[in-house]
């Protein structure tokens, strides 16, 4: 028995690296004329199946008045059903974030009010939040080939976003989620189901 799983292990292996093995570094189009850095690498072990590791920077201290500094890494297997680094694939995606933004629903002067009702002294345009998340979703998209060398990958990925955080007032420098939202933890928690990831990667083929 421990000879014939030695002998299939060995085959499958065989097989996997007899597979021609392409590696593209890729950079979105979508995000670099705004100043934010989105590249990856994305390499085929098999001809269906490929795996990317990918980084996505906002460099934004402030962005429009607001903060926008955000760091997300993950990584990624994907199924082709044609080809590798061809057409339509799906794929799932595991990643990590850490952030000191602005919540897109507090670009508003509007009064924060807490999750129990109690009304603060606080304008939500002035509320931001300083924390991490886990990342957890599906990816779906479609590569162009434009040459051997160039494609470009159309891509979106959405799942669930599970953040840790604390927040502030940027005026009076105060935690604005005590009592009232955090319920008395030292971080405030907040699960989403969001679009974490997209746009327009240009590839390049290195081999």
């Amino acid at each position: 028995m421990k000879r014939l799983f030695l002998l299939g292990f060995s085959s499958i292996a065989a097989s996997l690296f007899a597979q021609k093995n392409d590696t593209y570094i890729k950079a979105n189009a979508l995000f670099l004329p705004i100043g934010m850095i989105n590249v990856a690498v994305e390499h085929s072990f098999t001809d269906h199946i490929t795996g990317q590791a990918e980084l996505f920077v906002s460099p934004w201290k402030s962005f429009a008045g607001h903060n926008a500094l955000l760091g997300i890494a993950s990584a990624e297997g994907r199924y082709y059903f044609d080809e590798a680094f061809k057409h339509w694939y799906v794929g799932a995606s595991l990643g990590f974030s850490v952030f000191n933004l602005h919540k897109w629903n507090y670009w508003n002067d509007n009064i924060y009010v807490h999750k129990d009702g109690t009304v603060t002294p606080y304008i939500s345009s002035n509320l931001y939040e300083k924390g991490y998340s886990f990342i957890l979703g599906g990816v779906g998209g479609y590569q162009f080939q434009v040459n051997d060398r160039w494609n470009i990958d159309v891509y979106l990925g959405v799942g669930t976003v599970q953040s840790f955080y604390k927040g502030y007032d940027k005026i009076s420098g105060d935690r604005y989620d005590t009592e009232g939202d955090s319920m008395g933890r030292e971080l405030n928690r907040s699960g989403e189901f969001l679009p974490f990831k997209g746009g327009v990667m240009i590839s390049y083929k290195l081999n």
